[in-house]
């Protein structure tokens, strides 16, 4: 063999030591890492701080369900706050149900906060879509002062509803309950921000079809905002459920009452009772509870499409 072959002799191709399915093996994606890190040590203590505020969370609550099932004696005697000397009973829930017309008020806060729900969802909905998809003059004025009443206390609003309620002659009526609770701006502006996140497309498509306004909004728009109407829904409920003051306000029959004014009207006239105050709340939270077992994912799931959780 020459020189010459020596020199022209292409050399040897450095092989790695590593098999090529590792080579070629993509970098793994991490998520978010959290506040403390991402390590074992940051995890495990993010997840006791959750679990001490879970507790934290949930004791007024079983101080609430603990207290019901005791006697009056026990539930004011500081003697005996952990375990009453007499045992438990459901004598606080007996006496709440006889005292008071519990399922009429009950029936009234269902259909008070349906109707509520209903009339709310669906005017939000259409002002929502009006303020995102529609010109109009005087559109960002108008748009400006529904964000600004966000900032008014409903509390503040009382007088004029009520004095509302008495020129139309609506006091002690179904509709003085449920019309002033329908009006929400911060829906209204929940619902614009999601109908600006829909391609326009899809819009502009429906529109060469001929479809107007009122058709593209009702079988466009609806059928692609289901997940963000049903987490309006649950919180306009949820609100109108708990509403006191207004109800309170607004009626003085007690077949019209709802369920925390008839509670209320209940604990006056028999004076403060522990026991029944806290099995009287406990009866009025239990719908609720029902509710976020049946609709858990739509709840957690409106906190974080809606912004509701700082995210």
């Amino acid at each position: 063999m020459t020189s010459t072959d020596v020199r022209t002799r292409p050399a040897r191709r450095t092989v790695s030591p590593l098999p090529a399915a590792r080579r070629a093996r993509p970098a793994v994606q991490r998520g978010p890492n959290l506040t403390l890190g991402a390590g074992p040590l940051a995890r495990t203590l993010a997840l006791a701080a959750l679990a001490v505020l879970a507790v934290i969370w949930l004791l007024p609550m079983f101080w609430a369900a603990f207290t019901a099932l005791k006697s009056e004696q026990d539930a004011s005697d500081p003697l005996h706050w952990i375990w009453p000397q007499g045992g438990f009973t459901l004598d606080a829930f007996r006496t709440v149900i006889e005292r008071g017309d519990l399922p009429l008020w009950m029936l009234n806060s269902f259909f008070i906060a349906a109707a509520v729900t209903v009339v709310t969802v669906a005017v939000s909905a259409m002002a929502g879509y009006a303020f995102s998809r529609t010109l109009f003059r005087g559109r960002r004025w108008l748009f400006t002062v529904t964000m600004a009443s966000i900032l008014v206390p409903p509390q503040l609003l009382i007088v004029p509803w009520f004095q509302q309620m008495l020129t139309l002659d609506l006091v002690d009526t179904y509709a003085a309950v449920i019309l002033p609770q329908t009006v929400a701006p911060a829906m209204v502006f929940i619902l614009k921000k999601h109908f600006d996140t829909i391609p326009r497309e899809l819009e502009e498509a429906a529109r060469i079809d001929g479809a107007s306004h009122a058709r593209i909004f009702r079988s466009v728009m609806l059928p692609l905002s289901r997940p963000m109407l049903a987490a309006v829904s649950i919180f306009v409920f949820i609100g109108a459920w708990n509403n006191f003051l207004w109800p309170f306000v607004s009626t003085s029959d007690p077949a019209l009452m709802t369920l925390p004014v008839g509670i209320t009207a209940v604990k006056d006239a028999y004076g403060v009772q522990y026991a029944q105050t806290m099995a009287s709340s406990v009866l009025a939270a239990l719908p609720l509870v029902l509710v976020f077992v049946f609709f858990q994912r739509h709840i957690v799931k409106s906190v974080a499409t809606t912004g509701l959780g700082g995210q």
